[in-house]
């Protein structure tokens, strides 16, 4: 089963809600930035709530059957929904608690891409779950994530459910971009905010786990400590190289770094440069600096030099190429593009390269 935890900054959030006892909403919306252990804190609200013998802080024992049945992802209560890109690389997660099994009953089908998205017929299987008797009547739960990752048809489909929500049935939806969800969804949620920890309990956290210069992973993951801990070492070498040449937009050459970065997430590629725009637009109009401490010479030069207006298009520009980045179909060029924009964007017209 993936992780059940409850992180530091999590704990004031875990007793609020453990003390108003089972939520009197059909449906909860746990929302906040990437890296904060969202689901993880899903799981452990799950797990404490088919617990049969929960601590005093309404944690599950990890002893019950019922822990036992969660941790093997196999308990009769409990779906997870997510992308089928997901469960392919969580093999950990148990086939029957899994709502999303990917069908390999042809080979034509076990060569097609994992789906990205969480479609409609994974929502429809749930009928039966969701609308016969539980185990020992106990309550169901049915976990979604990324809720985002819902296509029109599947949330369209949530919502029949929502609107008429069967008894004992607890939908657990956690998303980054509750801005994306549709409305309609999250007017019938209770909406839950995943709290941004305080820079040094981060801090100390990323020291207890073994991570060196715990201070600059922090600073360019958004002080996000899951983000700062998951990367290995050949990331953050690969994104100070990025770093580099991007402080030096003159003398950047976009079909030399594509050729370098092409290979790599076009999301985070995407991310990389939306922090470091992110950091000259905010030099620029206010004089801080959030994510890059470190480059603060190169910003601030490159930041008295930018026109707030060309940046205010390039900050759209990356934004839509966010979105287009998990279905580029020529990686290469993609990159090239989007560094050619950037150049257009930060140096002065008529002595660009």
């Amino acid at each position: 089963m993936r992780t059940s935890a409850i992180y530091p900054w999590q704990q004031t959030l875990w007793q609020q809600v453990r003390r108003q006892g089972v939520p009197r909403a059909h449906a909860l919306l746990l929302k906040g930035r990437p890296g904060l252990g969202k689901l993880a804190w899903a799981f452990s609200l799950a797990k404490a709530m088919l617990c049969e013998q929960v601590d005093q802080a309404g944690r599950a024992c990890g002893h019950c059957t019922g822990c036992r049945w969660f941790e093997q992802g196999q308990h009769p209560n409990f779906r997870l929904l997510e992308p089928e890109a997901l469960s392919l690389s969580a093999d950990e997660v148990g086939n029957e608690s899994r709502a999303s099994k990917p069908d390999a009953t042809t080979d034509a089908k076990s060569r097609k891409k994992p789906s990205q998205q969480i479609g409609v017929a994974q929502i429809r299987i749930l009928d039966d779950f969701i609308y016969l008797s539980g185990h020992q009547d106990r309550f169901k739960l049915v976990l979604i994530s990324p809720a985002e990752a819902m296509n029109t048809a599947a949330a369209n489909a949530l919502l029949k459910k929502l609107e008429e929500p069967p008894p004992n049935v607890l939908f657990i939806l956690v998303t980054h971009r509750a801005q994306t969800i549709p409305a309609t969804i999250r007017s019938r949620c209770q909406q839950i905010a995943m709290p941004q920890p305080e820079r040094r309990l981060a801090h100390d956290w990323l020291v207890q786990q073994g991570v060196q210069h715990p201070d600059y992973r922090l600073a360019l993951s958004g002080y996000a400590p899951l983000l700062a801990l998951q990367y290995d070492e050949d990331y953050w070498v690969q994104h100070t190289d990025f770093v580099r040449h991007v402080a030096s937009p003159k003398e950047l050459d976009p079909i030399e770094l594509a050729e370098k970065l092409h290979k790599l997430d076009l999301s985070s590629i995407v991310s990389w440069l939306q922090k470091w725009c992110y950091d000259l637009m905010s030099c620029r109009m206010t004089g801080s600096i959030r994510y890059h401490l470190a480059q603060e010479a190169a910003i601030k030069r490159l930041a008295a030099a930018i026109d707030p207006a060309d940046m205010a298009f390039l900050w759209r520009d990356l934004i839509a190429l966010q979105q287009l980045a998990r279905h580029s179909l020529n990686a290469k060029l993609f990159v090239e593009e989007m560094l050619l924009t950037y150049i257009n964007s930060v140096v002065p017209k008529g002595i660009q390269p």
